[in-house]
């Protein structure tokens, strides 16, 4: 049979109960007669719980030394869990081994807190899959090549689990969440959300850049450049399940553009609350502002979404651009501070109250007016738009927050997402 990999969320992995019942599952897989590695995260809060002890010994510390200690500190999440799901396998008569990432090893580099995997040596995990092991690598983390352990930052439980399935080309990779798919939008916003039985790749990684929080957009990356079939599903259907029924379900993300999906001008709608607004007002207009305010904010390790640069007038123009909610004030006083008295600018203004609402679909690259499509509907519920992003298959605005439910329920109506594939 074939080698799979399963991942499980801190939501399956949340008590006794939901790892036993885990445990049960990845035991149907093995006793069918499939290779099983597996990659749990940590308890859901656990994480939480331990960074959060660390905020109340050090509440700002920002040096390598302080980072290094909360990788080591948020690792042991991932190695709790993977530790008692080993033991519960082992209760249901299978034979498992579990391993911290580096012990197999994950090699990744040393940007302790947001590392990124190098390479992994599996070696160790195929000797014992071939002794009929089930075998549990953690998710999350891994070791620098000093010898230090690292995470992968938010979600980084998926990332591990696609590399895992990369490196050792497994046949699937199978995410396990409390959600039983991919949608056309957030049903908690929209009522009629569709699970989609299939999407591409490509709008995929669009769905998760943009907001969309099934995967974290590095494993997506991942399966994307090692071409791993990849499986969206949830781990609160009964364990008992058939397995052939289970592994039809779910969303399955696919790198065949078949004639389906190229029916289906939008696919999705994908929403950011977590987005803010910053404009430097003011600027010269000559070649090289746009380097010298975008360059101070990479240096500073902040990332930059959605950029404008307005025509020029007297010679002066005004530069604004989008950066996560959490880094707005960050990014605010260090262009007051350095970039705007090196440029001669005016000044600086932002706005922290702002979303970013995006249609995506494949079947825009073939069709006309999409975007046209969507920025009339918006305009007759008067929603103004104050940024427009654009590529082959996504269209992206920026609107006050306040118009983000009233923007995505209408466009998913607009372009009939409520109504079922054919």
């Amino acid at each position: 049979m074939a080698l799979i990999v399963h991942k499980y969320g801190g939501t399956s992995m949340g008590s006794t109960e939901r790892i036993r019942n885990v445990a049960k599952r990845v035991a149907k897989w093995a006793r069918a007669g499939h290779q099983m590695v597996v990659v749990p995260s940590a308890m859901s809060g656990e994480t939480n719980r331990l960074l959060g002890l660390a905020k109340d010994l050090a509440p700002s510390r920002a040096t390598d030394a302080y980072h290094r200690e909360l990788d080591m500190l948020a690792s042991t999440g991932e190695q709790a869990s993977s530790a008692l799901l080993a033991i519960a396998l082992q209760s249901e008569g299978m034979e498992s081994v579990s391993y911290a990432g580096w012990q197999v090893p994950i090699r990744t580099n040393s940007a302790y807190t947001k590392a990124r995997i190098e390479s992994i040596d599996d070696q160790r995990v195929r000797a014992d899959l071939s002794a009929g092991k089930v075998v549990i690598v953690t998710g999350f983390q891994g070791i620098d090549e000093h010898g230090h352990i690292t995470t992968l930052g938010r979600g980084g439980s998926d990332t591990s689990a696609v590399a895992v399935a990369a490196a050792m080309k497994a046949a699937e990779c199978l995410i396990y969440t409390d959600v039983d798919g991919v949608y056309t939008t957030d049903p908690r916003v929209v009522q009629e959300a569709r699970r989609l039985a299939t999407v591409s790749f490509e709008e995929m990684l669009e769905m998760a850049s943009l907001g969309s929080k099934v995967l974290q957009i590095r494993s997506v990356e991942f399966a994307g450049k090692y071409k791993v079939p990849l499986r969206v599903l949830s781990s609160f259907t009964p364990w008992d399940i058939d397995i052939n029924e289970e592994a039809r379900s779910g969303t399955l993300i696919t790198f065949e553009e078949d004639e389906k999906m190229e029916q289906a001008v939008v696919s999705g709608i994908a929403f950011n609350r977590d987005e803010a607004k910053i404009s430097v007002l003011g600027v010269p207009d000559k070649p090289g502002i746009a380097y010298q305010i975008l360059g101070a904010v990479a240096d500073a390790n902040i990332d930059v979404d959605v950029i404008i640069q307005n025509l020029s007038k007297d010679g002066k123009t005004d530069f604004s651009f989008t950066v996560n909610r959490s880094d707005y004030a960050r990014t605010v006083d260090l262009l007051k501070e350095k970039v705007v008295p090196a440029l001669g600018a005016q000044e600086v203004v932002g706005d922290a109250k702002i979303c970013k609402v995006s249609i995506v679909g494949i079947g825009m690259r073939s069709h006309v007016g999409v975007a046209a499509k969507m920025f009339r509907v918006l305009s007759e519920e008067g929603i103004n738009i104050q940024m427009i992003s654009t590529s082959e298959i996504k269209t992206s605005v920026v609107i006050d927050e306040k118009y983000v439910e009233l923007a995505v329920r209408t466009l998913h109506k607009a372009f009939e997402l409520d109504q079922p594939q054919a």
